[in-house]
């Protein structure tokens, strides 16, 4: 999304279905982030469905910058704080 001090708008309609990053630019000025699943794209609003089930609909042209982003890894089992947990000391 930030390529040597500009943003890059990257998504178009055919990415609906997959995981998106979009900045927006803020009414107030500044910027923020919405990542999720691009449902739809229609008549210059973006519809994404974020990890909580909330769906942001985003104007188009308020698109700072977007991309296309890896799924969310799977939680892994049995892990504490990012390591292995092998159980209690023994």
């Amino acid at each position: 999304m930030h390529m040597a001090g500009r943003l890059v708008h990257r998504i178009t309609p055919e990415d609906t279905g997959s995981r998106v990053s979009i900045r927006i630019h803020l009414p107030g000025g500044g910027f923020t982030d919405i990542v999720g699943v691009l449902e739809s794209w229609n008549d210059g609003v973006l519809a994404v469905r974020r990890r909580d089930g909330r769906e942001a609909r985003v104007e188009e042209s308020s698109i700072a910058g977007s991309r296309v982003v890896p799924d969310v890894p799977p939680r892994r089992r049995g892990t504490a704080g990012g390591r292995h947990s092998s159980g209690p000391p023994g």
